[in-house]
């Protein structure tokens, strides 16, 4: 039997600029993230309470931030690559699912988003090509 493990973030409103919008067009009042982190699940399944024992998300959080307030993105996928990159970062990740969605899409309704699944192989071959800017043990 396998057992997985993951952590999921959804709906967390973050602040960025991404794309390029002329008069009459809707520009996005909300940009929305949901991720999945794939897990080794003896972060999960614990035998005592205590941080030491679990992923500690925040600081990936925190990245994700100021990654989204680094400067104007033209498209969602930029910013959705470099939030994979930072997860890469994370020995303690072997998988994501990450979905970036901006709201409203036209005439205040509706949302459209970019989901990215690494799993496995395809996790380890960008963990070995991303940028590691901010290397976490």
């Amino acid at each position: 039997m396998t057992c997985e493990s993951t952590i999921e973030l959804t709906g967390l409103k973050i602040e960025t600029h991404i794309g390029t919008y002329g008069p009459g067009e809707s520009a996005p009042n909300a940009h929305l993230l949901d991720m999945r982190l794939g897990i080794d699940s003896s972060r999960v399944l614990i035998a005592e309470d205590g941080m030491q024992f679990v992923f500690d998300y925040d600081p990936l959080i925190r990245e994700i931030d100021r990654l989204s307030l680094d400067g104007h993105y033209e498209t969602q996928e930029r910013l959705l690559t470099r939030i994979a990159q930072a997860c890469a970062a994370y020995p303690a990740i072997n998988a994501v699912e990450i979905v970036l969605r901006k709201t409203p899409v036209r005439a205040g309704t509706g949302a459209l988003g970019v989901r990215l699944l690494l799993n496995g192989s395809d996790f380890e071959r960008l963990r070995k090509t991303a940028p590691m800017s901010t290397v976490v043990v």
